[in-house]
Order: structure tokens, then sequence, then C-alpha cells
């Protein structure tokens, strides 16, 4: 009996993997666009104030938090008006919170895409986290609103801000590509995300100032790869206390790492992302 081979046919990625295919994310960067515009679109479909939701959503935290930790709890606040030491506070936190919970959703939210047609997964996170500057950037006009009216100028330090903005965006990738891959997988991630938000701005000098905290406690703020961003920030804007360099540095240690181990196990998720989204 005659024998037949059949030729085996191997597919190999042509990058490392655990890496993105960074010649592949451009060659694609205008769909990033499209999917960024579109969670913008969907995010304000059907609302009576549309964009405007970015500038009161914080304004309303604002004055909450400041009646109940400035007034009532007597919160130090480095010798800058409480209303604009929290709104600095909260502006990026906002914004980490947010794009955190949906990039970590965007897998499960896109599956209809992702199980149809091909490109670069990691768009899905990216898109959810790049449309959340949009309300960024609105809520940053509250922000200058309020800095006028206090007569605080800022000096020669806001240069420093998209650094430490873009620190915030790479941190929200960071997470989400650990969290997104996990809600494929365990979707009890949607109901762990709310509690981890709260229990993480508590411990983020949003209400307070690190200055506050206990010497013996500063370094669980320290390894936190948002406080220093936050921190930063508002030391950007308001020239108050300066944050260390050694707080930048191991929050930015801690995000590189987060980064790094993140894209890997995203990576090796992704590949049997359509049978399991």
């Amino acid at each position: 009996m005659t024998k037949y081979f059949v030729p085996e046919t191997v597919i190999r990625p042509h990058y490392r993997v655990g890496w993105p295919d960074f010649a592949e994310l451009w060659a694609f960067r205008e769909l990033l666009g499209v999917l960024t515009f579109r969670d913008i679109k969907i995010r304000y479909k059907q609302t009576s104030i549309g964009i405007f939701w970015a500038v009161l959503q914080p304004a309303i935290a604002m004055i909450v938090m400041t009646m109940i930790f400035g007034r009532l709890a007597k919160m130090p606040s480095d010798g800058l008006p409480y209303p604009l030491f929290v709104l600095t506070g909260l502006l990026p936190w906002q914004y980490f919170s947010k794009a955190l919970t949906q990039g970590s959703m965007s897998m499960v939210s896109m599956q209809g895409m992702l199980t149809k047609v091909y490109f670069p997964r990691l768009f899905a996170p990216l898109a959810e986290i790049f449309s959340g500057l949009v309300d960024f950037c609105i809520g940053m006009m509250l922000l200058l609103g309020m800095m006028i009216w206090y007569g605080i100028t800022p000096g020669w330090n806001i240069l420093a801000i998209p650094c430490f903005v873009l620190l915030l965006v790479v941190n929200a990738l960071a997470i989400s590509l650990w969290l997104s891959a996990l809600n494929v997988e365990y979707r009890d991630v949607q109901f762990l995300l709310p509690f981890l938000s709260q229990i993480w701005m508590f411990l983020t000098p949003v209400v307070y100032p690190l200055s506050a905290v206990p010497e013996q406690w500063k370094w669980i703020y320290m390894i936190n790869p948002v406080s220093g961003p936050i921190e930063g920030f508002r030391w950007a804007l308001l020239s108050g206390v300066a944050p260390t360099l050694s707080h930048i540095l191991l929050s930015f240690g801690c995000t590189v790492f987060v980064l790094v181990s993140g894209m890997r196990y995203f990576d090796r998720s992704q590949r049997t992302l359509p049978d399991r989204v």
C-alpha cells in the first residue's frame, strides 16, 4: 500500500512572543483612532447634556469631598485651598479609575468584533484608555477655572504635566492588560473592580496629602504606582509639595514591572481568546 505524506505547515509568529508587534500596531493605527472615536460617541449617545458630564462629575465629587473631608474631617491640604487641592487629585484619579474599569471590560464588550475579524487585540483596552483622555481634558477646564478663582498661577513646573499624565496612561494600560485577560477567563473581575477602585482611592493621596501619612506607612504609598503621578500632577499645577525623586522612580519601576508582565500574560492569553470570550 502506498503511503502518502501530507506536508505539515507550522505557523509561528514573526515577532518575539510576549511582546507586541509594533510594526503591526503602526500599520493598524487608523483603526485605533476609529475605535477610540467610537467609544466616545457611544459614551454620550442619547444623553441630555453630553460631554458636560465630564465637568459635572468631578465638580459634584469635589463639593461632596470638600464638605466631608475638608470641613468635617479637617483634612490638611499643604496650605492650598482644599477644593482646589482635592480637584487636582480627583481629575487624574477619575481618569485612571474609568480607564481601568473600561479597559478591563474591553475584551468582553468587544467580543463580537474579536471573534469575527482580526485586528491587534491590544487596541481593545487602548481605545478605552485613550477615549478617557477626552473627558480628562474637558475636566481640566473646570480645574483651570478654579485656579483663576483662587488666583493661583502655575510656574515652570507645569511643563512636567505631560510626563505625569503619560505615566498615568501607562499605569492604566499596564493593569488593564492583566485584568482584561483575566476577565475573559474569570468573570469575577467585573465584580472585583468596583471594590478594588474604592479601596485603591483611599490608598492614594487624593483627598489628603502624602505629608499627612505617618512615616512608617509611607512605603505603601511609595509602591503604589498611581500615587506618584497624582502627587506630581498636583505639584506641577499648584506648586505645592514636590514629590521626592525616590517616590517617582519607585512608582515608575512598579509601572514598568506591571506593564512588562502584563504584556507577556496578555499575549499568551490572546492566542486562545476567540475560544473563551
